[in-house]
């Protein structure tokens, strides 16, 4: 990057909110030097996801949702190579914003973590089937008590079956291994719902989240220098040397919580906060048109009525507003007539349990 594109107002913004799929992915800031890693092998370019992106974004483009102040947040965490720490109210597109991120810069499909009570940071790293390989091993020796002594010393087609089970076969890396991967350009992992994790787990993030790297001890201990292992990309496969794992560029990492508990100052220093708030009516009213690619008869008194029932302290959904707007299309009811308890039931107060 020019000394000039450094200082520019806009050089080092990258992310704009436009939701649109880029010709040429743009080329992101060069990261600080304290946030370089050196990972190799550099991993094949990840595949693409765009159902996956259009059941997220829809399939038209995006109507601006973000302010500038917010749009800058998410250009620093690019810069800053740091996680974006999104709260905010349920339904409000917390999640969707990691797919707006991978879209627009062209990163393909965005890995999702997604987290309960009972996750683990090794669900997130690693998986090894130790169940699954015993069994492999069980079944190979069993082959060869079994085979006649001269199929064994014989053609080399043969030997080639009784090669024994190797350890990178059983071990599959989870949304977090596979996003720290040596990609040469980041990967988009989302974290969802960091806030529902056991207490631990914040902090158990803090090293891998630092360093960039980490250890896959089954590997570590094999006799083997590299392992071909799964990855969390259909069909994908990796190559680990000597059971370590270290980005080449240090993954869109985006975090949400609906703020159902605080994290630790440690967790939150290396994180950079987005609080996100319920779209205006305009907002709401594009993302619908957004969505369906058109604005049906019914969407205004629809949104109103959804804005009057967030601003009365309602817990609501944008998912309830498009579920509302496509049966009161599809079902010619009536927003204010015969379909005004369907509506009252679909866009129903999420707090109150029913």
């Amino acid at each position: 990057m020019s000394a000039q594109e450094q200082t520019s107002p806009n050089g080092w913004r990258v992310f704009h909110a436009t939701g649109n799929a880029p010709a040429t992915p743009p080329r992101l800031p060069e990261p600080p030097p304290w946030r370089r890693f050196r990972g190799a092998p550099a991993q094949p370019a990840p595949p693409d996801d765009p159902e996956a992106a259009q059941r997220r974004l829809g399939p038209h483009d995006i109507t601006l949702q973000l302010g500038q102040d917010e749009i800058d947040t998410v250009n620093a965490a690019l810069l800053l190579r740091r996680p974006l720490l999104i709260t905010g109210p349920p339904g409000v597109g917390k999640s969707t914003l990691a797919y707006l991120i991978s879209r627009e810069l062209g990163l393909g499909r965005v890995l999702e973590w997604n987290i309960v009570s009972r996750t683990t940071l090794r669900d997130g790293l690693y998986v090894h089937d130790a169940m699954g390989r015993a069994q492999a091993i069980a079944a190979w020796q069993a082959g060869l008590r079994n085979a006649p002594e001269a199929d064994v010393n014989s053609a080399p087609e043969s030997s080639d079956r009784q090669l024994p089970p190797v350890l990178g076969d059983f071990i599959t890396l989870g949304p977090l291994g596979t996003a720290l991967l040596p990609y040469d350009r980041p990967r988009v992992l989302l974290v969802d719902e960091l806030d529902k994790s056991d207490i631990d787990l914040p902090n158990d993030l803090l090293h891998v989240l630092e360093n960039g790297s980490y250890d896959v001890p089954e590997l570590v201990r094999d006799a083997a220098d590299t392992a071909r292992v799964h990855t969390s990309d259909p069909s994908g496969r990796a190559t680990v040397h000597s059971g370590r794992v270290e980005c080449r560029e240090f993954p869109v990492v985006v975090i949400t919580s609906n703020g159902e508990r605080e994290f630790p100052a440690a967790f939150r220093r290396r994180c950079l906060p987005l609080e996100m708030r319920t779209p205006t009516r305009e907002q709401l009213l594009a993302m619908v048109e957004g969505h369906l690619g058109t604005r049906p008869e019914s969407t205004e008194d629809l949104v109103d009525l959804f804005v009057q029932q967030v601003q009365a302290g309602g817990t609501h959904s944008l998912d309830q507003l498009l579920n509302a707007v496509q049966m009161t299309t599809a079902g010619g009811f009536q927003v204010h007539g015969d379909g005004r308890k369907l509506v009252e039931m679909l866009l129903r107060d999420l707090a109150k349990g029913r």
